[in-house]
């Protein structure tokens, strides 16, 4: 990119406006913006010159609320552009970090609510209203690994603890299940417990 001429207007930090094609992507979710829906874009001062990195307006209140809190402040819109307001969009922050929270690490044990899925270890139906319990499995990205949450049955759980690619660990595993799995009642945590067996 060349440099631009003194002359060249400076860009101000924030912009908001309706995509002008389909071509641009959201650096928070990665999809395309479609032409004529709501991006702020953020400056960015890098060694090739100066632009906007863009995203949805509805992800950036998700996830960059400060940046799209400035952009309001700044008017950093076109006056007949229709925009939401920034209470609703604060509401979206506040839902996302809410489900953040109940984000559920594993491992964590639930009811199957349909007989659809199957067994990641042995590869079987996991019956509708059966316990089912979530893993993590080693899973490679390139140079990266990260552990990709998999459902098994409870009686698999012994054997897929000892797999090789099993990323939760034994030690600490029924406590973990019980920390990650609240609405587990007494009862049911003993049934489910019996049907996994001993680990070790």
């Amino acid at each position: 990119m060349t440099e631009q001429s003194s002359e060249a207007p400076e860009l101000p930090p924030y912009a908001i406006e309706a995509a002008r094609s389909s071509r641009s992507r959201c650096r928070s979710c990665k999809r395309k913006i479609d032409k004529d829906k709501l991006r702020i874009g953020v400056l960015l001062e890098g060694p090739y010159g100066t632009g906007y990195l863009w995203h949805h307006l509805t992800c950036a209140a998700k996830r960059r609320f400060e940046d799209v809190e400035a952009a309001y402040a700044a008017g950093a819109f076109a006056p007949d552009l229709e925009v939401p307001p920034l209470e609703e969009l604060r509401k979206l922050k506040e839902e996302a970090e809410v489900a953040k929270q109940q984000k559920r690490e594993a491992p964590w044990a639930e009811r199957a609510p349909s007989g659809r899925s199957r067994c990641k270890h042995c590869g079987e139906v996991i019956e509708q209203g059966a316990f089912r319990v979530t893993l993590l499995r080693e899973v490679r990205f390139g140079n990266q690994v990260r552990g990709g949450p998999i459902a098994v049955h409870p009686r698999c759980v012994a054997a897929e603890l000892r797999a090789e690619d099993c990323m939760t660990e034994v030690d600490g595993f029924e406590e973990a299940v019980r920390a990650n799995t609240p609405d587990l009642a007494e009862e049911e945590g003993a049934e489910l417990f019996a049907q996994i067996g001993e680990l070790e």
